[in-house]
């Protein structure tokens, strides 16, 4: 039976509850973290080190850290594009997806990104290290009209390279093994981007040879499996034929009929009234009249979000904004009161859009769920739980009270061993 293992995703160091609930996972028994160097720009591994502070060497030693490289996204992008900097000079291969995100899987790069994940994590040896989405070639590749058959051989090559650099790295004893991660395994195989993995463990092989090592050390894939996407179960069989491990990411977050829904149902949050009218209450007035409006749309329109992911997209890149612009030119008490009303407020505005969005995903995925009268998320975890090709499902709980669901959802499967 599958177990749960602690994904990273959008996890800080610079917030206490995240350390937190990283530290209650740990007591709680989980034997896995996921990672990624670019998750935070780097702020879920230095988490994941707080984390471990506060537990001695036995314990430590008993829970596998994977994390992952390709990116180069943040404060490494800025450092990429700076001429004179050591990573500049490294003069890997990579590709400019998109102005905000580059990407590179260059045996450099590898040696370069597993040197600062180290010292993130204060560790002197990984226990898996993963290729991040190497499919970053490839649609590049689609996007320069480059021929499949040239684009799938080129980045076969990639893959060798990269390989070659990982078991290079066991031979140091800097990782124990490697593999990748990519959502393309979970993609139909005539997607455009579909990354074939039949022949992954024969370049491992070459890799290892090519590198001197007596065996392979590629041990892993991770991709996204979830009740409405199972295209991925496909390579999850092939990968335990091979003897690799399975890590499914994303078992909550679902990409379906081209939508994306959060498969989660959430209590409506009982404060919402309060915070709004304290803070309606408190606005009603010329000087914070910009801010009064901005919250009355809020209010009217809770209810439009889908999915809880695009109202936080929404936050940030609009009210956020348009809140910081409206308090430009206030100062002193009144402005500290105002910052104050409106925390309270969106935190308990977002519950209200999880809570309307988890209704709307209960009718509009019903189909899935016919069999299962329990909560959405136990229904998608059961399903995951009951998958013999999976060894590992990755749940991401940035607050300790979701750990304890988590960890008492873990305990109850096993007993009723599904």
């Amino acid at each position: 039976m599958p177990d749960f293992g602690f994904g990273t995703y959008r996890v800080s160091d610079q917030n206490q509850a995240h350390i937190d609930a990283l530290i209650e996972a740990i007591r709680g028994g989980i034997k896995l973290i996921d990672t990624s160097t670019n998750y935070f720009d780097g702020g879920a591994e230095r988490a994941i080190a707080k984390a471990f502070r506060h537990f001695d060497e036995s314990v430590r030693e008993g829970v596998e850290i994977v994390s992952k490289f390709g990116y180069i996204q943040g404060s490494l992008l800025q450092e990429y594009k700076d001429d004179s900097s050591d990573l500049r000079k490294l003069e890997c291969s990579v590709v400019e997806y998109s102005p905000e995100c580059y990407h590179s899987i260059s045996k450099e790069f590898v040696h370069h990104q597993l040197t600062r994940s180290l010292e993130r994590l204060e560790r002197s040896r990984l226990d898996c290290y993963l290729i991040h989405n190497p499919e970053y070639y490839i649609l590049d590749a689609i996007n320069k009209g480059v021929p499949k058959d040239e684009y799938l051989d080129d980045m076969y090559e990639q893959i060798f390279e990269a390989f070659c650099a990982l078991e290079e790295e066991v031979k140091e004893g800097r990782i124990k093994s490697y593999g990748i991660s990519s959502n393309s395994f979970a993609k139909p195989s005539n997607a455009p981007d579909f990354l074939p993995y039949e022949d992954l463990t024969t370049l491992a092989y070459k890799a290892a040879k090519e590198s001197g090592n007596a065996s392979h050390s590629f041990t892993t894939v991770e991709l996204p499996i979830n009740i409405a996407e199972k295209e991925g179960l496909k390579c999850s069989f092939w990968a335990k034929e091979q003897g690799l491990r399975v890590l499914a990411n994303r078992p909550l977050n679902a990409f379906y009929n081209g939508k994306m829904y959060r498969l989660a149902e959430y209590e409506e949050s009982r404060d919402y009234y309060m915070y709004l009218n304290e803070l309606l209450e408190f606005c009603d007035n010329d000087l914070l009249r910009p801010v009064y409006n901005l919250i009355e749309q809020l209010d009217e329109s809770k209810h439009r979000f889908g999915f809880v992911g695009d109202y936080d997209a929404f936050v940030h890149t609009q009210v956020l904004p348009h809140l910081q612009r409206s308090l430009k030119e206030i100062e002193g008490d009144t402005r500290e009161k105002v910052i104050s009303y409106l925390e309270l407020f969106l935190a308990e505005y977002r519950e209200m859009v999880a809570s309307e969005s988890g209704r709307k995903t209960k009718e509009e995925l019903k189909h899935l769920f016919k069999n299962c009268n329990d909560a959405l998320q136990k229904c998608a975890l059961s399903y995951l739980m009951r998958q013999e090709s999976i060894d590992y499902i990755l749940v991401g709980a940035r607050r300790v009270r979701y750990v304890y669901d988590l960890l008492s959802l873990r305990e109850e499967l096993a007993q009723n061993n599904l």
